[in-house]
């Protein structure tokens, strides 16, 4: 069987655990299944492992009845990951590894034949309220390995030895094509298919404000013949600092529902032919469908056109590159825990080249960067690698796309740095201060546009807060005080502040807010425990501590969905962007930026930071923390 990516089936089931799409089958890739499944039979009578590999693919019904056995045996949809006092022989969580929380296996039970068979590996994505289940195609003698994974009476990957599921998963590269599948298909069915933001410095030109009219009311650009939306161009921010505006995408708006089914099923056959995967892209695939093809479409024929790049482009050519990164960072002001810091980042491209041109350029600086994972996009090959620089080359799509996804250290120190202090001085009133410093040890070019910090009660309901900060300003709704210390239009640059902002906030009462939580499912259910709790708290050592448990008591199951406010978890989360350059020190030097054949074609590049969660912790409260392994 070639190692190749082929889909045999993907299925669809909502929350209620009911299959609300399925894809058709596809013959070609049945056929070659069954014949391996037919060799597979003939080769090993005598198999040890008590279990039958079949042949056809479960109905619906069947396979819902499966997934609803999966999670009461697994304790979830996910599953455990890990091997627990629960676990069975012959489940995922048996095999103990957590990645059997995304590769999953369901036991289709057939009536007929009395015996359960196994159904593996089934790539599972959730988005949003759907389970997108992808069967990819891989050989029998793979299922019956993870059969006896499954059998195992020890647990984990036991070193030195081959015998585990990431040695196997390694040998399918299937896997990785089935999430991409997957990734895709609860992008269109949740709505949430949209391109990556990529930002320009420079102002439109004429052929970029025709883009903007046309590509608003959904005409072809630049060209007069049929192609892809071409994206509007933004203007650049009038202080010039840097760019906030974004080549907006060329997928169409379809909503947050379910697709049509037909339309679902068009585009699963565009995107795989016979079963296998040739391009993902919505837009692409929506482009096609629209405009269709003419004879000006036709490439040259010493050309060989990518399935990436259906439509050639024309007109106005440049080369657009932003680097995007988000902080997340756990900020704890402790001795005991240090504070942690990760960046997450991507190198968004736009192309718009004539032909079918190969762009190069090295990535240099990787070691200074401390990269701890790098991923491409299928258009691009990496024929260098050393350890400090790494050449690539792709030829890039239509459109704006992800050209490279990476892990990295924060290479400088946080950007918003201090403490953050609560104290219930009451049962209904909190004492709070912020004492931060912002932008220290970054110099210019960086430049910090906005800095919001907010606190979230998700439990209680505001009544009031008194404070005034030292900057900016304040207000508040129901459930959050929000501070603004910097604002849009007044960014900071070459400097670093101090902003402190100490204040008190009352809450409606506990009592009130519990009766009132009960009685909309229970009309009429009185606060049986209210007066049974009451206790002086003369005698306690720790008010607070009192104070705390008496409010964690009897919580309105909806409060389960702030995990961080479960258990008096209590946080503040600041919001910023930054742009001018990278925080991990990734970059690209437009003048090493290499076309072929040569064009004349402005290339520029954009860098911008996000904050994504930027937690700062009650240094007076709990807080959860991992501790990190000694090595």
């Amino acid at each position: 069987m070639p190692n190749d990516c082929s889909i045999r089936a993907l299925w669809i089931l909502n929350s209620f655990d009911a299959v609300v799409f399925s894809s058709r089958r596809f013959p070609v890739v049945e056929k070659r299944w069954r014949a391996a499944v037919q060799s597979e039979k003939e080769s090993s009578v005598d198999d040890p492992v008590k279990y039958t590999v079949f042949s056809s693919l479960p109905s619906d019904s069947e396979l819902a009845a499966a997934f609803f056995e999966r999670k009461g045996r697994e304790g979830s949809v996910r599953g455990f990951g890990i091997r627990v006092t629960q676990s069975r022989e012959g489940s995922d969580s048996w095999v103990d590894d957590p990645i059997t929380r995304h590769i999953i296996g369901l036991y289709i039970n057939k009536g007929e034949e009395g015996e359960n068979n196994l159904l593996w590996p089934l790539a599972l994505h959730i988005k949003g309220p759907y389970c997108i289940l992808i069967l990819p195609l891989v050989e029998p003698r793979h299922v019956k390995a993870y059969a006896k994974l499954c059998q195992r009476s020890d647990c984990g990957n036991a070193v030195m030895t081959d015998e585990h599921l990431s040695s196997l998963l390694l040998d399918l590269p299937s896997i990785t094509g089935a999430f991409m599948v997957a990734h895709a298909i609860g992008d269109i069915v949740t709505g949430d298919v949209v391109e990556p933001e990529v930002v320009v410095s420079a102002s439109p030109s004429v052929g970029g404000l025709l883009d903007s009219l046309t590509g608003s009311i959904g005409i072809s650009g630049i060209s007069s013949r049929a192609k892809p939306v071409a994206a509007p161009v933004a203007s650049s921010t009038p202080s010039g600092t840097a760019a906030i505006g974004a080549l907006a995408s060329d997928v169409p708006k379809i909503g947050s529902r379910l697709l049509d089914k037909d339309a679902l099923r068009s585009f699963i056959s565009s995107a795989m032919p016979f079963g296998t995967p040739m391009d993902l892209s919505y837009s692409n695939i929506f482009s096609i469908k629209v405009n269709g093809f003419s004879s000006l479409d036709i490439p040259p024929q010493d050309l060989k056109q990518p399935a990436w790049k259906p439509y050639l482009y024309k007109g106005k050519q440049r080369l657009l590159f932003t680097i995007h990164e988000t902080l997340h960072a756990a900020m704890y002001d402790r001795d005991e825990i240090p504070d942690r810091l990760s960046v997450s980042g991507q190198i968004n491209c736009r192309a718009e080249l004539e032909g079918l041109p190969d762009v190069s350029f090295p990535l240099t600086g990787l070691t200074t960067a401390k990269i701890e994972s790098l991923s491409f996009h299928p258009c691009a090959q990496v024929p260098e690698q050393n350890v400090d620089k790494q050449a690539l080359m792709f030829s890039p799509p239509l459109g704006n796309f992800v050209l490279m996804r990476y892990q990295a250290a924060c290479g400088l120190g946080p950007p918003v740095k201090g403490f953050y202090q609560l104290s219930m001085v009451s049962e209904d009133e909190g004492a709070f201060l912020f004492k931060l410093r912002l932008m220290e040890g970054y110099k210019s070019p960086l430049t910090m546009e906005f800095c919001n910090v907010t606190m979230p009660f998700p439990r209680r309901r505001i009544l009031s807060f008194d404070g005034t900060p030292s900057i900016g300003t304040v207000s508040n709704v129901e459930h959050s005080v929000e501070w603004k210390i910097i604002t849009s239009g007044r960014g900071l640059s070459g400097k670093s502040i101090e902003a402190t902002f100490p204040g008190t906030v009352r809450f409606a009462p506990w009592q009130t807010q519990r009766l009132s939580s009960f009685r909309s499912v229970f009309e009429g259910t009185a606060d049986d425990d209210s007066d049974n709790e009451t206790e002086s708290t003369n005698n306690m050592v720790n008010v607070e501590e009192f104070l705390m448990e008496k409010m964690s008591k009897d919580l309105p199951p909806v409060d389960l969905e702030e995990p961080f406010s479960w258990q008096a978890y209590n946080y503040a989360k600041v919001s910023f962007k930054i742009v001018g350059a990278s925080l991990s020190g990734m970059s690209i030097d437009p003048k090493s930026v290499s076309i072929y054949p040569a064009v004349k074609a402005p290339v520029e590049l954009s860098t911008q930071i996000a904050s994504g969660d930027y937690i700062l912790w009650n240094t007076l409260g709990k807080c959860p923390s991992a501790v990190s392994a000694k090595v």
